[in-house]
């Protein structure tokens, strides 16, 4: 395995937008996908005038163990050949779950590399993947809904801005939910990388793991932690030192993670002592609605302590 890791402040390569009649690949790295929502998915797709291809193992099941798409290897192997298909422009994940941690040792990634970046999206159990392509290809990525996810099909502005991310990047370069507010107030720049804290932390020590955080933004959510069991995750972090240097921490949506002002106890708890600006319930994430968030490019996280709004600025469009 090449690992590359020059740390969270250098900008990562970014892909090409996205254009009518593009041929986008639908693939499946973690859980198994409802046959209903990923064709209502793909319907949506087809209406912003893409044209989708769905990876071959994308409607699998693991013959024995229930909660994966297929075969490790299998997953792998569609993720490979969409990403080294020239005729394929981004690679879109069809849902999250459980998984990606077993096959992204899997993964060629000298032959990602030497296929050049992409659009690649999708969120929860992908952030391994968002990993692993900042850390082994050097490629920035989006942290976005994934097309047969409820959020993704039932809200019209998690779509929108999804759509706009990948076809008009520069009209929102501008983040953040009427919802945000400060946890602990400052303005801060840095390389936008993070996802689901739980897989940020599953991730820490591990031989692809990121080490450090120096000119680093980090953004987090979860679903379904207990605020002892969040406490844990980012004690965890703190510990092994993934989050040294950072430079400030963009939070979003903590769906069945317990009531809400016991998880924004534990955050300004473990988060607070840091020093640095927090912003709280931006927007993206498990949540009712998910912005999409380009992970690898340099922002600035604005967190007024006189009740401004919170925003998040990426500092050039996500794609190009």
């Amino acid at each position: 395995m090449t690992r590359r890791d020059p740390g969270p402040a250098t900008p990562l390569v970014r892909p090409a937008r996205l254009r009518p009649g593009s041929r986008v690949a639908v693939v499946a790295p973690s859980g198994p996908v409802p046959a209903d929502r990923l064709e209502h998915g793909l319907a949506v797709l087809r209406d912003w005038g893409l044209e989708p291809v769905v990876g071959p193992h994308a409607r699998s099941v693991h013959p024995d163990l229930d909660y994966l798409a297929g075969t490790d290897a299998g997953r792998a192997a569609d993720l490979q050949a969409a990403w080294c298909d020239p005729s394929v422009a981004a690679v879109l994940c069809a849902r999250g779950g459980f998984g990606a941690h077993r096959m992204v040792d899997l993964i060629d990634w000298a032959a990602i590399r030497a296929a050049g970046p992409k659009p690649f999206v999708g969120y929860s159990d992908i952030t391994v993947l968002h990993e692993a392509f900042a850390l082994r290809a050097g490629f920035a990525t989006l942290h976005g809904p994934m097309v047969a996810t409820e959020t993704f099909l039932k809200d019209a502005a998690t779509r929108e801005h999804l759509r706009a991310t990948l076809f008009e990047p520069e009209s929102v370069r501008t983040l953040g939910l009427a919802t945000a507010g400060p946890l602990a107030p400052g303005r801060a720049g840095g390389v936008l990388y993070g996802g689901c804290v739980s897989l940020l932390a599953a991730d820490a020590g591990t031989p692809g793991g990121r080490s450090h955080a120096r000119g680093g933004l980090l953004v987090i959510e979860d679903t379904g932690e207990e605020p002892y069991r969040l406490d844990g995750i980012l004690t965890r972090l703190l510990r092994s030192g993934a989050l040294a240097g950072v430079a400030g921490v963009a939070c979003g949506s903590w769906e069945e993670c317990g009531p809400y002002e016991k998880i924004r106890a534990v955050l300004a708890d473990r988060l607070g002592p840091l020093g640095i600006p927090v912003v709280e319930e931006l927007g993206f994430g498990h949540g009712a609605t998910a912005l999409t968030i380009p992970l690898g490019l340099p922002a600035v996280l604005d967190a007024p302590a006189d009740g401004g709004r919170c925003t998040l600025t990426v500092e050039v469009p996500a794609l190009l």
